[in-house]
């Protein structure tokens, strides 16, 4: 297993990220999420920093293996190390979950970076109004 370090955060746009209102429906999406790019090294430390504190300290993030193919075993985001696990294959929803140690699991649609804002933005709504199903086709 290998361990990535995160140099500091540039200067960036903020994360495109939109997240379904907080409540007690449990939902098969919680949002979703439009990198800028495949870098997930990149990319990773900028959602995290996005996401409302209530969700605490995010320790380990699962991406879908037909999105990022390459994923080191963690990475060092704002001194805190994250473990990355990888789903296999290429039939793996096109999803990001993130879990934080007794606070909770949020499965984020991913929209692929190269996505036109167009077709991105009611992607993004729908996952944020609970009305996406995760599955490979996305």
């Amino acid at each position: 297993m290998t361990t990535a370090v995160q140099a500091p955060l540039p200067s960036r746009p903020v994360p495109r990220l939109r997240l379904a209102p907080h409540g007690d429906l449990s939902r098969a999406i919680d949002g979703a999420w439009w990198p800028r790019s495949y870098d997930l090294l990149a990319e990773l430390p900028h959602l995290l920093a996005g996401l409302p504190r209530a969700w605490g300290q995010i320790t380990s993030v699962t991406v879908s293996g037909a999105t990022w193919p390459a994923v080191p075993g963690r990475i060092l985001v704002s001194n805190q190390v994250v473990r990355l696990r990888r789903t296999p294959g290429e039939a793996a929803p096109r999803t990001v979950v993130l879990l934080a140690a007794g606070r909770g699991r949020w499965d984020l649609l991913v929209v692929p970076p190269d996505t036109t804002e167009e077709a991105a933005e009611p992607l993004m709504s729908a996952a944020a109004g609970g009305q996406v199903r995760p599955g490979p086709s996305l």
